[in-house]
């Protein structure tokens, strides 16, 4: 096939009954997974994915049934990508709900100025990193208390332990690069030696 060709052109007829039907495709779409907005993302997504093939279709009635193939397509890869997703967060909330706490005289052994750093984080991520990394609460449990679900209180961990990461190696420099064992820090944040 020559990369030089052009693709073929959509009837004026096929344009006309595909943009006829928006509002019907965005109602099969908002059916299925629940949410006019992403049925919107979907719709769009499928029109511009579309836009290459609709030159081959001749009759309106065939545009119109075809599109709906590549509709409810477009809703299985969605449901498999959201599945996916959720699989592996579910899998991240699990690994957390099992990981093992470091010995008391290791947990001392790391850097002081990590607790008033986690205090400049945003409310949000200090708030989970105390409760789940300082008081040793479940993850799932401090899901139930902040009223999110286990996914999200995962990823709010993950997120929170980035942040922590970087305001640690952008306080404490090079303490924090051999994982601030036998630290100099002073009383406060920024005065590693």
């Amino acid at each position: 096939m020559d990369s030089n060709a052009e693709t073929p052109r959509p009837s004026p007829e096929v344009v006309a009954a595909l943009v006829g039907n928006h509002r019907e495709f965005l109602a099969f779409l908002q059916k299925r997974v629940g949410d006019r907005a992403l049925a919107e993302d979907i719709l769009q997504e499928a029109f511009v994915r579309g836009l290459d093939k609709l030159g081959t279709l001749e009759q309106e009635e065939s545009a119109t049934g075809w599109f709906y193939r590549v509709l409810r397509n477009a809703v299985i890869d969605h449901h498999r990508r959201r599945s996916a997703s959720s699989r592996k967060l579910e899998a991240f909330a699990a690994e957390l709900e099992h990981e093992v706490k470091p010995e008391a005289d290791l947990q001392e052994a790391v850097c002081r100025c990590v607790g008033q750093l986690a205090g400049t984080l945003k409310p949000e991520y200090s708030e989970v990193l105390r409760r789940v990394e300082l008081d040793g609460v479940s993850v799932k449990d401090y899901a139930n208390e902040a009223g999110i679900t286990s996914n999200n209180a995962a990823v709010r961990v993950f997120r929170a332990r980035e942040a922590l990461r970087k305001q640690v190696a952008r306080s404490c420099g090079t303490c924090a690069e051999h994982g601030c064992f036998n630290c100099t820090c002073q009383a406060g944040p920024g005065h590693c030696a």
